[in-house]
């Protein structure tokens, strides 16, 4: 799954893809559909959807003489779990964060809290 998650994580770094993957919730597009938005060759584009392709984010069917591009929702679910765990995660920490900073600030002495005046 690590291997998986590198592609994929790899093919969502860049711009353009991310912008072509969002482009395909509206449904599936033919290459020349995907460059309209982009200052670059269909030729550029093709090597974008193939890093896609390789990823598992898209796949990639043939229509008459049109190549068309279909979102695949599944390697983007397991990156989204895979962030899910690390957000959790995080969102304990700063509630632990929190209620520490709370409890500071409801306390006069603030960070000497538990210390003798020898202490300091």
């Amino acid at each position: 799954m690590a291997d998986q998650l590198d592609v994929v994580f790899g093919a969502l770094a860049d711009p353009t893809r991310r912008a072509i993957l969002a482009r395909l919730t509206e449904g599936d597009a033919s290459v020349s559909e995907l460059a309209a938005p982009f200052a670059m060759s269909q030729p550029a584009i093709s090597r974008h959807l193939k890093v896609l392709e390789q990823a598992g984010l898209i796949t990639r069917s043939r229509q008459a003489t049109v190549r068309l591009s279909h979102l695949e929702a599944e390697p983007l679910r397991t990156a989204t779990q895979w962030l899910a765990a690390y957000r959790e995660h995080w969102s304990e920490s700063f509630e632990r964060l929190d209620e520490l900073l709370a409890s500071l600030q409801d306390d006069p002495r603030g960070a000497h809290h538990g210390r003798d005046d020898a202490d300091r």
